[in-house]
């Protein structure tokens, strides 16, 4: 994979309102709820992009979004995991409400009434241009439509559409398209009778390599060009469940994983796995997002262990990376925004300025502990940077207790000093691929050469 995940489409703000309902309104049957919690999360095109962001990979989500108190709020939930091509809107974003009691919604309401402005813009031709794989999420808010001429198969880049009853038909050579089992009998342009025979016959009417109908907790059925076809049950079944998002999950673990290289058969294997596993985690009711403007002060200016012990009683998941960051550039700000989408909150694990003079020489560090750590703080996917003194963060680590620790680059597991002192740990190690043409190293050689 050498460029980022695109995701194209109509993005959204919603909010869950959970409470509790015992009693009923006293001048209509209705039930009573007594609100406890408001959540916010992006919708659409935005939850598969952050979904997406959470598999490890960069991604752009180009989208439209308003000036307006919800569409500043949906940007900011979005800032810390993904790249924004923001595009103008005419009216208001789209926000859409739950209340929920007890995990079930009792009522959705629907505001805004936003439309982007119909032209293509330059920087989001050029994002597509850039992306290793492409997926659209067509919600019919009219996103998609100025770039459809810039998705043609010719291009080499595989193109997942996720389609809509509002939005419109996928663009003929699509390498997967993912209807749900509701999405196809409307697709159909005659009468539905299975979800094998649809498969097959949309393949056909898409013009589309590939066509993978999802059938909630049955998985899904996958028909190709030519005529071969495969049914795909899932590793378990989650049932009573919310299944809100499933199919964002279900097209973004898709394309990340046609973005990795893996065949249309086993992305199509490995999206039904995560679209089960994320039904059976909560769905999208699950997912708790902070935007950075509205966090507690803890996490905005706390030490480590401050948001250390904020998100543990928080029930969060605890991110830490680790390195120099000397010379910090966009390879450095892909890995950290990367990595912050892994979970609730992100340490940088910083070496020192004498810990780099012995591992990098007398030369180095060009930018001393204190401004790197200015810095680092400054970028809104951090959460709180720790200094350590050592060769290696690992007695750090052990203090810290990260559930995920991160590293960019071709490490294994043998390879990395701190790798023990992180399962000591309980946590996990997660690898992510650093951005090919950027490195500290390179840098100062530029500017010494130009010197």
């Amino acid at each position: 994979m050498t460029g980022p995940v695109v995701v194209l489409g109509d993005s959204l703000l919603d909010v869950d309102v959970e409470g509790d309902a015992s009693r009923l309104c006293p001048d209509a049957p209705v039930p009573v709820v007594d609100g406890r919690a408001e959540h916010h999360r992006p919708g659409g095109a935005g939850l598969a992009a952050l979904l997406a962001a959470r598999d490890g990979t960069e991604v752009v989500l180009i989208t439209a979004i308003g000036d307006d108190p919800s569409g500043r709020l949906l940007e900011s939930l979005l800032s810390t995991s993904v790249e924004v091509v923001r595009l103008p809107l005419r009216g208001t974003t789209v926000r859409k409400t739950r209340i929920r009691a007890k995990g079930q919604t009792l009522l959705r309401i629907d505001t805004g009434d936003g439309r982007p402005d119909g032209s293509a813009m330059a920087r989001a031709v050029a994002a597509l241009r850039s992306a290793s794989a492409i997926l659209v999420a067509d919600y019919g808010g009219g996103v998609a439509e100025p770039y459809r001429s810039h998705l043609g198969a010719d291009r080499g880049t595989p193109i997942v559409w996720d389609p809509h009853p509002r939005g419109s038909l996928p663009v003929p050579g699509c390498a997967l398209v993912t209807p749900s089992e509701a999405e196809a009998r409307l697709l159909c342009a005659e009468p539905y009778t299975t979800p094998d025979r649809a498969a097959r016959r949309l393949v056909r009417d898409l013009g589309a390599e590939a066509v993978a109908v999802t059938l909630g907790e049955r998985g899904a059925v996958l028909a190709f060009r030519g005529g071969r076809f495969v049914r795909m049950p899932p590793p378990e079944v989650a049932v009573g469940r919310d299944a809100c998002g499933a199919g964002d999950r279900f097209a973004a673990a898709a394309t990340v994983a046609l973005a990795e290289g893996a065949s249309t058969e086993d992305a199509v294997v490995t999206a039904v796995g995560e679209a089960t596993r994320f039904v059976e985690e909560g769905g999208a009711a699950a997912i708790r997002l902070t935007a950075p403007e509205a966090r507690t002060p803890t996490l905005a200016g706390g030490s480590a262990f401050e948001v250390t012990a904020a998100v543990r009683a928080a029930g969060g998941r605890l991110i830490a990376t680790g390195g120099c960051f000397d010379l910090l550039h966009a390879g450095h700000v892909s890995l950290l925004r990367r990595a912050r989408a892994l979970g609730d909150a992100l340490i940088v694990c910083l070496n020192s300025d004498d810990s780099i003079r012995r591992l990098k020489g007398p030369a180095r560090p060009v930018v001393g502990e204190r401004d790197r750590v200015e810095v680092l703080r400054a970028l809104g996917c951090v959460d709180a940077v720790a200094v350590f003194d050592e060769d290696t963060p690992s007695g750090l680590i052990e203090r810290l207790g990260p559930d995920v620790w991160v590293k960019g680059g071709d490490y294994t597991g043998r390879a990395m000093p701190e790798a023990e002192a992180v399962r000591r740990a309980g946590g996990e190690i997660v690898i992510l691929p650093s951005v090919p043409g950027y490195s500290t190293t390179g840098l100062i050689a530029a500017v010494q050469a130009a010197s």
